[in-house]
């Protein structure tokens, strides 16, 4: 055994041990279905901030994102500015009007919410079925973390993959929401001092005597190599190879700031006056954790082509240019960013089954009809039973290696952001609320246009589709509200409600 892998083995037990222990706090407050999918409604804001940012980012951050920079150069410093604008953008946009409006409503999740607001268990129940995109997302943080345990642990890709997965499952089974936000908080603490170091590594290895000098240094280097590696817009990029597509990825990552497993992270949030404290400390640490965009492009200066897996440049320029210990803690960090994603997706994703089909669905329209402490008592155990039947079906998804794991990332998100935008715009900003039908038109019509543009191959970037994909869904939710009459019980003013 290597010092690399000793040192990560030592590093990731200690990880988990740490982990364990605020699970198990966890699981001694989680009572009830409300605690697992939300932490019970009753959690700060500075470690909210925390756990949101943890859970944008993602193993993608620490591995794919990287991996685009080494392949495409200083180009996808696009991405760079599509996160941190695009990103807090969205939440700016949403959060506080989503917050204020659940005040009423209580509800639990996206699909709750929408189920609820336009009174429509079509909306509901087709919203929860969408969120079986994120399947996706999880799959491609299984990705990270086999990669993780293959390069750095000496495992089979196989072997990682079976590993990441059970501890994730076993982890949300036991803990749920409660355990999600706060190992998060923990989580991506890390990620930004791991962000900030790789930055700062970079810069002190290639120095030239300033700033402008260095920079200028390891862009000539890129462009000897290949000249399309310094291009604002890289013609071999896939997803910044024009403005309009650097556009599309600053829109879907406005979209994505209401994922439904970022749209659980706002409802849990204990007093709505301190929003602007979740969001100031998530913005702060998404910008330290995005500067690790630049170790694929270091990659690239270092290392030249001779990379084999994109998706694990970063891990072989911290092998290049630092000590063992610190490769073992990067390793640590990554499966950190992997498990702090996953964990809150597989929350969201539970709530769906228990709250949103079988209680607000099936119990609530007597299609089961038990009591009301009997249901609330099963659908925690549906929630913590979908747990691993999520984790196999994400799994089987990655059986074989993606040549790009943020490609799978996105394929879940700009699915979801298709057919839910449209109808949670609306209902935030729009003077009259929509009639039922018209949400559920958007719905359909925003994921059955994402699903012709990309599958069917006319958009090949999975960022841009999906943003093409969302307005499709915005405009038609706009244009249905205008020739679909309400139902009488739903000539409601927005305004009003909110007030």
């Amino acid at each position: 055994m290597d010092e690399i892998t000793l040192y990560t083995w030592i590093g990731f037990i200690l990880f988990m041990i740490v982990m364990v222990i605020v699970g198990y706090i966890s699981s001694r407050k989680m009572k009830n279905i409300a605690d697992f999918a939300t932490g019970g409604g009753n959690i700060g804001p500075r470690v909210l901030g925390l756990s949101f940012a943890a859970t944008y980012l993602s193993a993608a951050t620490f591995l794919g994102y990287p991996g685009w920079s080494y392949e495409w150069g200083l180009n996808n410093l696009w991405l760079f500015l599509a996160m941190f604008i695009g990103g807090p953008t969205g939440v700016l946009m949403v959060a506080k009007k989503v917050r204020k409006l659940n005040t009423n409503q209580k509800s639990l999740s996206l699909p709750d919410w929408l189920g609820d607001f336009y009174d429509s268990d079509i909306m509901r129940v087709g919203t929860g079925i969408i969120l079986l995109f994120n399947i996706f997302y999880i799959a491609s943080q299984f990705v990270a973390g086999a990669r993780i345990f293959e390069y750095l642990l000496g495992m089979s890709y196989f072997s990682g993959l079976v590993f990441i997965a059970v501890i994730v499952v076993l982890y949300v089974y036991v803990g749920g929401a409660l355990a999600d936000i706060y190992t998060d908080a923990i989580q991506v603490v890390i990620m930004a001092i791991a962000g900030l170091a790789v930055f700062i590594s970079g810069i002190v290895i290639f120095w030239k005597g300033s700033i402008t000098s260095t920079f200028a240094g390891i862009a000539n280097n890129l462009s000897n190599q290949n000249e399309n590696l310094v291009k604002v817009f890289n013609p071999e990029s896939v997803h910044f190879n024009s403005f309009a597509m650097v556009l599309g990825a600053i829109v879907i990552q406005w979209a994505f700031a209401s994922a439904p497993h970022l749209f659980n992270k706002i409802l849990g949030l204990k007093n709505e006056k301190d929003l602007g404290k979740m969001i100031n400390t998530y913005i702060m640490v998404t910008g330290l954790c995005l500067l690790v965009l630049f170790g694929g492009i270091f990659a690239r200066v270092a290392l030249g082509d001779s990379v084999e897996t994109s998706d694990l440049a970063l891990l072989d320029y911290i092998i290049w240019a630092f000590p063992a210990v610190i490769v073992a803690l990067f390793g640590v960090v990554i499966l950190a960013a992997a498990m702090s994603t996953t964990d809150g997706l597989f929350v969201s994703i539970s709530t769906v089954f228990a709250n949103d089909i079988f209680l607000k669905f099936l119990v609530k329209r007597k299609i089961i009809n038990i009591s009301d402490e009997k249901a609330n008592r099963i659908a925690f155990q549906i929630s913590k039973i979908s747990v691993p039947i999520v984790g196999l079906l994400s799994f089987l998804l990655v059986l074989q290696p993606p040549k790009h794991m943020s490609d799978i990332m996105w394929i879940g998100i700009s699915g979801i952001a298709a057919g839910t935008l449209g109808p949670i715009l609306h209902a935030i900003y729009a003077k009259r609320k929509a009639p039922a039908r018209a949400a559920e038109l958007s719905m359909f019509v925003g994921l059955g246009s994402y699903l012709v543009i990309y599958f069917g191959g006319i958009i090949p970037s999975t960022m841009s589709a999906g943003a093409v994909a969302t307005f499709i869904g915005i405009a038609t939710i706009t244009i249905a509200a205008f020739f679909i009459k309400p139902k009488d019980n739903q000539k409601y003013n927005v305004e009003e409600g909110n007030n």
